[in-house]
């Protein structure tokens, strides 16, 4: 027996050369626990029954929703307007600042009009400052560049600085002259920062008297990765889930409440100045698209993940095209594809190249709209973005977004979406769904899942236990579900239009929430083998597990979920093992807190993550298991006796209230098999499956299926 003394958690434990993988935590925080359930695993390891799981079976979901990537662009399309986030340096008697449709860039023609009234200006002079997204992280000794252009009708010198909120702090300043004429002027200078605040602005003053105006105004870290401006610890934590696909850029966001304000791809590429940006009228704010189609397919290169691009068919949450108008957006898909798989001598390839790729895209998925399935025109028009893709790019894999885990669809897909936002204990419940879906068809895309609302909070121990258990079935189904990802990915901490999200975020810092740990604690389900696991107990209800093994290497993962408020003690058996157990050394991974409820933080960000310990352990027969014993919920100490035979291993242990536990390599054993490369990822399978709810437009928690980002 082995008592686990972490409260609510996370544990993972490897048995090398076969590891066992247990989610599991303990009410007691002392070793003398007592279980008052009790229940046999047992894990069919033999050939006969193992199935390989798809290369691209978890992935990640990347919308433009709680500011996730978005910049900000002020005056939008309208003049005069509000100069928002700008403002003023100085009074109203010394400067005048409005927004004008004077900009040098045809697509994009509002600029911004500084007025100098004074004489005799005041010390430090008048001008503007942008504070960026709720304050610019500055930090001593780093390169910021600046772009921006201007124009002047007089010569003037334009100062610019690197400041505290409140201006008091000087970080880093500049001085630029302006020539005194009437074309603009594109100016780019490095602002080396000689001091860290976290909530900083950028300024621009003048002492002189006239009219200056100001267009595309920007300020980057010279240390993004890459190089194409996304930050690095960002990129670290998406890495750290080990992606197989990206799917973008939503969602919702690809809707848009009106057409009029639905995500344009082809206004989103070129020269960043160019775009024109436009208002996200369901998250209700502007973004300036300098985040768009070509940075998506990008990202997915960086990330070494499988492109997924979702696109609008002609429908947004309040209007609709007819399919008998609908050609003009059929081209226009074409044409984004042509941009992203085009040679570079192509129409749109060349656009692509130009921008610094030549190289294609691996573009081959793509889902016809988003939770679009319930509306008048969706599948007239589905027919005619399939037909004509299909013709075109006969290998690329269609997404539909009707729901096929229950009944044919009544269209051809390669794959269909399936969206679920629910309390815990429907998702939990849910992990059996796919269970009775028909293994002819396509096959099932789950693109959208998470607890949320009362049981979620911003990110709460329960919902990733739930959402461990769904993702376990997902695993015993993978022969019918192809692509799982959790939504959504990002949350500014400045507007949490959606909760809970996997990573939040601000100027300077960010976390995971539970339910991000969750997931990098199924990294290595992607092109694994699944084997059959039955549990047996009277409280089988509140478990859920999956075993998992590697082809290529010795790593072997068994994930055990308890959901319920009782202790069990567990007796795992696995038959059918290739080669003798002899487990000389492993880890255990505790993810854990006193409270389910509990959520991560700024202020204690690993509240709720993993954290490995030395298991030290003999498997021979009648062997005793012993866990290190320090002083906090970090490691815990434990004994087992267990008898471990030639094929099979028996072992019994405790598991507690709410546990998700699981055992992956120490960094002493083999690693798992190579991922494949993104081409091959790309690549997907030549299988059918697409579909989604009919879920409406706004997230509403529909068990089983409902919808968000």
């Amino acid at each position: 027996m082995v008592a686990l003394c972490s409260k609510y958690g996370f544990q993972r434990i490897i048995l090398h050369e076969y590891h066992l993988l247990l989610l599991a935590s303990c009410i007691a925080s002392e070793l003398h626990l007592h279980a008052t359930q009790t229940a046999v695993l047992k894990v069919d390891a033999s050939p006969q029954l193992a199935r390989q799981i798809p290369d691209t079976l978890f992935g990640i979901f990347f919308e433009e929703i709680n500011h996730a990537g978005a910049g900000f662009e002020a005056g939008g399309p309208h003049t005069p307007s509000n100069i928002d986030p700008w403002s003023i340096i100085g009074d109203d008697s010394s400067i005048f600042v409005a927004t004008d449709r004077t900009s040098c860039f045809s697509r994009n023609t509002v600029a911004l009009r500084m007025e100098v009234l004074c004489d005799n200006c005041p010390a430090g002079g008048v001008g503007i400052y942008n504070p960026g997204f709720w304050g610019m992280n500055i930090e001593d000794g780093k390169t910021y560049n600046l772009v921006m252009y201007v124009k002047s009708p007089e010569t003037v010198e334009l100062t610019v600085s690197l400041t505290s909120s409140d201006g008091s702090q000087n970080l880093a300043s500049t001085t630029i002259p302006v020539s005194g004429v009437s074309n603009w002027t594109k100016l780019e200078q490095k602002l080396v920062a000689q001091g860290t605040n976290r909530t900083s602005r950028l300024q621009i003053t003048t002492n002189k008297k006239g009219v200056v105006w100001f267009d595309q105004v920007s300020l980057m870290p010279a240390d993004t990765y890459k190089g194409h401006g996304f930050r690095t610890e960002l990129i670290s934590m998406m890495l750290d889930l080990k992606p197989r696909f990206l799917r973008f850029p939503g969602g919702c966001f690809v809707e848009g409440e009106w057409l009029r304000n639905a995500f344009r791809w082809r206004e989103s590429i070129g020269p960043w100045e160019e775009r024109p940006g436009h208002f996200g009228d369901v998250w209700h704010y502007w973004t300036d698209d300098g985040l768009g189609y070509y940075e998506f397919l990008q990202l997915s290169e960086d990330l070494g993940a499988a492109p997924i691009w979702v696109f609008n068919n002609g429908i947004s949450h309040n209007d609709e095209v007819d399919t008998a108008a609908i050609a003009p957006f059929v081209k226009d898909v074409l044409d984004s594809l042509e941009f992203a798989r085009g040679s570079a001598d192509s129409t749109w390839g060349s656009v692509r190249a130009a921008m610094g790729h030549p190289e294609p895209f691996p573009v081959k998925y793509v889902a016809i709209g988003n939770e679009d399935c319930g509306k008048k025109f969706y599948r007239g028009n589905y027919l005619k973005f399939y037909n004509a893709i299909r013709e075109a790019y006969p290998d690329i894999q269609m997404i539909s977004n009707c729901d096929a885990s229950s009944s044919p669809l009544d269209h051809p897909a390669d794959l269909y979406d399936f969206h679920v936002y629910t309390d815990s204990k429907t998702l939990f419940s849910m992990k059996n769904t796919f269970d009775r879906s028909s293994r002819n068809g396509p096959k099932a895309f789950v693109s959208e899942y998470a607890v949320w609302r009362s049981d979620a909070g911003r990110g709460s121990l329960l919902a990733s236990l739930a959402e461990a258990a769904f993702l376990t079935g997902l695993e015993k189904n993978s022969d019918v579900v192809q692509m799982a990802s959790y939504a959504p990915l990002f949350v500014n901490n400045n507007d949490q239009t959606w909760n809970p999200d996997a990573i939040v975020f601000n100027s300077w810092q960010q976390y995971g929430t539970p339910s991000y740990w969750m997931q990098t604690l199924f990294g290595e389900s992607s092109g694994a083998i699944f084997h059959p696991v039955t549990i047996t107990s009277s409280y089988s209800g509140s478990l859920a597990a999956s075993a998992i093994t590697w082809q290529d290497s010795e790593n072997s993962f068994l994930r055990i979920i308890n959901f319920g408020s009782d202790p069990v003690s567990l007796t795992i058996s696995a038959t059918g093992l290739q080669a003798r157990v002899n487990a000389l050394g492993s880890t255990a991974t505790v993810l854990t807190s006193s409270n389910v409820m509990d959520e991560n933080s700024f202020s204690n960000p690993n509240k709720q993550s993993r954290c490995k310990s030395r298991l030290f352990l003999t498997l021979s027969p009648h062997s005793i298991l012993r866990l290190p014993s320090p002083n906090s919920w970090q490691r815990c100490e434990a004994a087992t006796q267990a008898h471990g035979y030639d094929l099979s291993l028996s072992l019994s242990l405790s598991l507690s209230f709410s546990s998700l536990e699981r055992f992956p390599p120490a960094s002493s054993l083999p690693a798992p098999a190579p991922a494949p490369s993104p081409a091959s990822l790309a690549a997907g399978s030549a299988a059918s499956s697409p579909t989604a709810p009919a879920a409406p437009p706004h997230r509403l928690a529909l068990p089983p299926k409902a919808s968000p980002p």
